[in-house]
């Protein structure tokens, strides 16, 4: 009596090793499945360059408010600027120090003659070369990505933030539209469910 008493009392918990196996390999999946949801999506964004070939410059009369006005700007886009950093920069600034071409201080200045900014917020984007006078001649541009598809917000003298991308490669202006067509809120739906996904697997197991 007394011995079965004491092998109750000693017995160890049960452990279902398979279960738990199969539980961390759901996991996997999942976060692997939302990885690559989330590379697709970043694949989509187009990277438009300002100006297109002629660049950013003052040579040639560019109209920088006519190239920027019938594209579809989104979040994740890229905006590249490309020049000869001896003769231009780059200023992200208000929509105040836009309209005056007030250079004395920019949120942001980039300088490399080869510039790639990743849009992360909706919203107006403000920016002009620093250069004296190249601002007052029309090297400016608005990059504007919609709050509401439906209709086109005035400017803001808040501007919303920008991250500078790294190596990024530049589609042609085709591609890039094409590519910003597959764009949208379909990536975004994807990723939230994936990431329920997610948690409801984590908590189940």
């Amino acid at each position: 009596m007394a011995h079965s008493l004491s092998n109750s009392l000693t017995t160890q918990p049960t452990h279902h090793p398979k279960r738990n196996r199969q539980s961390m390999a759901s996991v996997e999946i999942a976060v692997v499945v939302l990885m690559a949801m989330a590379v697709v999506h970043v694949s989509n964004a187009a990277v438009y360059k300002v100006g297109d070939s002629a660049g950013w410059t003052t040579i040639g009369n560019v109209d920088y408010k006519q190239w920027a006005a019938p594209k579809n700007f989104q979040l994740g886009d890229v905006i590249r600027f490309e020049y000869n950093a001896q003769f231009h920069n780059v200023m992200r600034v208000t929509h105040a120090m836009y309209k005056s071409c007030n250079t004395s201080k920019p949120l942001a200045t980039y300088t490399s003659g080869n510039d790639s900014i990743t849009i992360i917020a909706r919203g107006h984007h403000f920016f002009f070369c620093g250069v004296p006078g190249h601002c007052q001649s029309g090297q400016k541009v608005d990059i504007n990505v919609l709050r509401n598809l439906s209709t086109a917000p005035t400017p803001s003298a808040l501007v919303s933030p920008l991250v500078p991308a790294t190596t990024v490669p530049a589609p042609s202006p085709n591609k890039g539209a094409a590519l910003n067509d597959l764009k949208g809120c379909g990536g975004s739906a994807m990723l939230q469910l994936a990431m329920t996904v997610v948690a409801l697997l984590v908590s189940a197991a």
